[in-house]
């Protein structure tokens, strides 16, 4: 429809025109048409502006706006890479004032050396991916994007590695939590050991063998494991059985005079008490001048709390049982062929195994000295005549 206006528009030659002029209008004529068209179609487009209409528009151009608006621009990008630039600094600043904040308090609280530079790694790499997107905001970035793509890596990398990270998050909880530690001698399941490495992802054990089993941490963080040196002092059994009509009480006694000549063995509670009671150290108040009412009332809620976790740890100290350390013999089981005698002794940990051998030998070298004898199985047979 279009094109049959232009032809509409286009004159018809006549005789008293020449071909020249015929042509020449009707070009100029398609022109216009074309210009009128791509104007109302596409006004800010290439085809729009022929050159009459640059010509124009430079006629009409208002140079002074024009460096106005350049300038604003400028100077408004110019502040945000300003603020970009104090921003990241300031932070990187906090952020390591931060890490060496931290670092004191975990070697302050004892952590163990892998969690420590563990933790540190996280909260710094955390933080620097916190000030970058910040730094990115402020420049006029959208960071949308960037938490989207980081949070789809994030769940596709948690899909492809479930057991490794319960792994990784079973270590975490080791170190926190501290079930066991370097040097203790644990049981899990059918595996023991000393524990000669804590891991992030595995716990590496050392048996009596010198056999070396790496368990993941996975399955120690939520499974049962026995902890032998948890506690300092650990008690040692021996079941000894003598025969019937044989003295019990020489038997008792043998026991216990092997017992109290070891020196290696809790005699008393009191022994355990001094073992146990940490060194007191009395620190001397300084009197330099007076101190800060701030001070003072620090000062004063800090005794409080201490009075106070005082008061809760007798509490809960008169709760638990105490054992009684006191070395003991007595008659455990009437069997068929012996009657089974269970000597109970208390030793520290790093003793337990030399305590073990050394009384068996010495009970089984000293009962039959006095009379004592170890049954073997048998069986009375009674026959009809």
């Amino acid at each position: 429809m279009i094109l049959d206006k232009i032809l509409l528009q286009i004159p018809v030659a006549t005789p008293d025109t020449t071909a020249a002029n015929k042509i020449k209008e009707a070009t100029n004529v398609v022109t216009a048409q074309v210009d009128s068209l791509a104007s109302q179609l596409h006004p800010d487009s290439i085809a729009a502006m022929t050159p009459a209409k640059i010509v124009d528009k430079f006629k009409y151009l208002d140079v002074g706006s024009l460096v106005t608006s350049l300038s604003s621009q400028i100077i408004s990008l110019g502040l945000r890479i300003l603020a970009a630039i104090l921003i990241f600094y300031i932070g990187k600043f906090i952020i390591n004032k931060i890490y060496s904040v931290a670092r004191a308090i975990m070697v302050r609280k004892g952590f163990e050396r892998s969690l420590i530079s563990f933790l540190l790694s996280f909260i710094k790499i955390t933080l620097l991916f916190l000030l970058i997107i910040t730094v990115i905001g402020v420049l006029g970035i959208e960071t949308s994007s960037f938490i989207a793509i980081f949070a789809s890596a994030g769940v596709a990398i948690g899909m492809a590695m479930s057991g490794t990270l319960q792994n990784f998050a079973g270590g975490v909880l080791i170190l926190l939590l501290k079930p066991y530690k370097v040097g203790d001698y644990i049981e899990f399941g059918e595996l023991k050991g000393t524990v000669r490495e804590i891991q992030i992802f595995n716990t590496v054990i050392n048996t009596y063998n010198n056999d070396r089993i790496v368990i993941p941490n996975g399955g120690l963080a939520t499974g049962s494991l026995k902890n032998f040196s948890a506690e300092p002092y650990h008690r040692v059994e021996w079941r000894v059985g003598i025969s019937y009509g044989d003295d019990v009480d020489m038997a008792r006694k043998v026991a216990l005079d092997i017992l109290t000549a070891d020196e290696r063995i809790v005699h008393t509670d009191a022994d355990v008490k001094e073992a146990e009671q940490p060194e007191e150290t009395h620190e001397q108040p300084q009197q330099d001048g007076k101190e800060a009412w701030w001070k003072r009332l620090f000062h004063w809620h800090r005794k409080r709390v201490e009075q106070w976790n005082e008061t809760q740890e007798a509490h809960l100290a008169a709760l638990i049982p105490k054992p009684n350390y006191t070395p003991t013999v007595n008659v455990e089981s009437l069997d068929d062929s012996q009657v089974t005698l269970i000597v109970r002794a208390w030793t520290e940990i790093a003793n337990y195994w030399n305590v073990l051998y050394d009384v068996n030998e010495q009970i089984y070298k000293q009962y039959p000295q006095h009379g004592i004898r170890f049954p073997f199985p048998q069986m009375d047979v009674h026959m009809n005549s």
